[in-house]
C-alpha cells in the first residue's frame, strides 16, 4: 500500500528537526579554527552531558557519533545532519533490553557503554549506547536510583570558574528584565551583552515579555553589530521558541541553553541589569502621579530612546571594573566584523509552519485560507511569512519553493503573536452628541403641539377651538365643560 503524503511530510518535519537537533550539538566542536586538542576536548563534554532531543526525551549522544555528525557537516552543511525520512522498526529482543535495565538498576553508576560490553560478552550482541540510554530514562527504578546519586556523597556539587570569551562577538548572552510601568502597562527589557567586551550589542523596551519583542531586540543587533558564534540564554518561552531556533540555524548560530536551575554562566548580564536598576531605573517612572527626583516617562518610545542615550553615552564609554576597558572601546578593537546581508537577515527572521493542502488546493493559517499550486494537493507544505503581514506567504515543499500563496480569504493581517505595542488610536471625537440632538428635536415639536403627556383626568386649560357643527368658535370653558361631560 502506498505511503500518505501526509505521512512523508510528518516524516520530513520529523528528520529535520533531528538536524537542527544535531546542528545545535556539534555546531561549536565543527569551527575549523579549532585545534585537535580543543576539539576533542569539546566533543568529549557534550558526550558527557544529557540533551534534550526532538522527541522530549533526555539522552546522551557517544563521542563516535558527535565525530560522525561533524564530518557529515564539514562535507554537506546543513542538509547532511538531516536523516533519511524513511523510518525503520528494528525488532530488539525482549531478554536483551530486560537484562540491560536489570544491570543498570543493579548498579547505577554503570554506564551505557558499560552494560553494552557486560551484553556484549554474555549474549555475543548489544544494542547500541543510545538505544540503552533511551529504556534506562523510561525506567523510573533508574531515575530514581541516578538523582539519589547525583544528590548525595562528598564532591557531588559542581565548582565554577571564572569563563570569558576570547574576543568580540564569540558569545552573546541574552536575558529579559523587568523594567517600569508605563502609561498603565508593565515593560520589559531584552538585552543582549558581548561576552568578551560586556557591550550591549541590541536591546529594547517591550509591553511583552515574548518572541516579537525578543526579535525586535535581536534583529537590529544581527544586523549592526555582525553575527556571534554563540548565543547563550535561560529556558524562558521566548528562547525556546522554534522561531529562535530557525533563525540561528539559518545564521549559523549556536543557540545555548543554560541547564534549568543553573543559571551560573548568565551572571555577566545579571550584573548588567543591577546596574541598569542602579543607574538608570532609579531615575525614571512611568506613574502618572510623579515621583520626586525621577523622570516621568509619557510612552514607550521615549523609555527606549533614554536607555539607548544612557548605554551609549554612559555604559559603553565608562572603564569596566572588571576589563578595564571602555566596554564599547573593547568591543570595536576585535573588529571589524561581517555584517549579514539583509536578504539572509530577512529570512532568517520568517517564520514557518507546516500544513496538509486540501483537495481543494487550499491551506489554512491564523483563520486565513490561501490558494496554492494543485499539484500539491495532499502533500504537506511549508508555509514561511512575515508575523506581521499575512497577506504575503511563500509556499515550500522540504525546503524547495513552490510559489506563494494566494489569498482566498483575509481575516487577520498579522500573527496572533505579533501584537502590536500600543493599541489602535481611538477616533478623534467629533463633537456632536446625537442623543442631544434628538431631544432638542422633540421639545421643538412639542412647542408647535398639544402635549399629550400633560393631559390628565382632571379638567385642563385648552384655547378656544371651532364647534364642527356650527362653525362657531367655542370658548376655553365650553371645552371644558365638554370634556366634563
Amino acid at each position: 500500500m502506498a505511503v500518505r503524503h501526509d505521512e512523508i511530510a510528518v516524516r520530513a518535519e520529523r528528520a529535520r528537526a533531528i538536524g537542527l537537533f544535531r546542528y545545535q550539538l556539534i555546531r561549536e566542536a565543527a569551527d575549523p579554527r579549532l585545534s585537535s586538542k580543543a576539539r576533542g576536548r569539546l566533543v568529549r563534554e557534550i558526550a558527557a552531558r544529557e540533551h534534550l532531543d526532538p522527541a522530549g526525551r533526555r539522552r546522551t549522544i557517544s563521542r563516535d557519533t558527535l565525530d560522525r555528525w561533524i564530518r557529515a557537516w564539514r562535507r554537506g552543511g546543513f542538509d547532511a545532519l538531516v536523516p533519511d525520512p524513511r523510518q525503520s522498526a528494528p525488532r530488539l529482543p525482549v531478554e536483551v533490553i530486560e537484562m540491560a535495565v536489570a544491570l543498570k538498576r543493579e548498579n547505577p553508576s554503570r554506564t551505557a557503554t558499560q552494560v553494552r560490553r557486560i551484553l556484549r560478552s554474555q549474549m555475543g550482541w548489544a544494542p547500541g549506547e543510545r538505544t540503552l540510554q533511551r529504556h534506562f530514562a523510561q525506567d523510573p527504578r533508574i531515575a530514581a536510583a541516578l538523582g539519589a546519586l547525583a544528590a548525595g556523597g562528598p564532591g557531588s556539587e559542581a565548582v565554577f570558574g571564572r569563563f570569558e570569551a576570547d574576543r568580540p562577538n564569540e558569545l552573546w548572552t541574552g536575558d529579559a528584565l523587568h523594567g517600569p510601568t508605563v502609561g498603565g502597562r508593565k515593560t520589559y527589557l531584552f538585552a543582549f551583552l558581548d561576552d568578551h567586551s560586556r557591550a550591549i550589542v541590541g536591546h529594547r523596551f517591550g509591553f511583552a515579555e515574548d518572541t516579537v519583542r525578543l526579535a525586535a531586540a535581536l534583529r537590529p543587533a544581527l544586523g549592526s553589530r555582525g553575527v556571534p558564534d554563540g548565543v547563550y540564554v535561560d529556558n524562558g518561552s521566548a528562547f525556546v521558541d522554534a522561531w529562535l531556533l530557525r533563525a540561528c540555524a539559518t545564521l549559523g548560530i549556536r543557540l545555548i541553553h543554560s541547564t534549568p536551575g543553573r543559571p551560573q554562566g548568565r551572571g555577566k548580564i545579571e550584573r548588567f541589569f543591577r546596574t541598569v536598576r542602579e543607574q538608570f531605573l532609579v531615575e525614571i517612572t512611568g506613574k502618572l502621579t510623579g515621583e520626586p527626583g525621577r523622570h516621568l516617562v509619557a510612552d514607550l518610545d521615549e523609555l527606549n530612546l533614554l536607555f539607548t542615550a544612557w548605554v551609549e553615552t554612559v555604559y559603553h564609554r565608562r572603564v569596566h571594573s572588571e576589563t578595564g576597558h571602555p566596554p564599547l572601546a573593547r568591543w570595536h578593537a576585535g573588529g571589524p566584523f561581517p555584517l549579514p546581508a539583509p536578504a539572509a537577515l530577512a529570512e532568517a527572521f520568517l517564520w514557518e509552519a507546516h500544513r496538509t493542502v486540501t483537495k481543494t488546493a487550499l491551506v489554512s493559517l491564523q483563520g486565513n485560507t490561501y490558494q496554492v499550486d494543485p499539484i500539491l494537493v495532499g502533500h504537506r507544505v511549508e508555509l514561511v511569512f512575515d508575523p506581521f503581514d499575512l497577506t504575503t506567504v511563500q509556499v515550500r515543499v522540504r525546503g524547495v519553493p513552490a510559489g506563494t500563496a494566494i489569498p482566498h480569504r483575509i481575516g487577520r493581517h498579522s500573527h496572533v503573536k505579533a501584537r502590536p505595542e500600543t493599541p489602535p488610536e481611538a477616533p478623534a471625537a467629533t463633537g456632536i452628541d446625537y442623543a442631544r440632538l434628538i431631544a432638542d428635536a422633540h421639545q421643538t415639536e412639542l412647542a408647535h403641539g398639544v402635549n399629550y403627556a400633560a393631559l390628565s383626568n382632571a379638567a385642563v386649560e385648552l384655547p378656544g377651538q371651532l364647534d364642527l357643527l356650527t362653525g362657531t368658535e367655542l370658548s376655553a370653558g365650553e371645552i371644558n365643560r365638554e370634556v366634563a361631560s
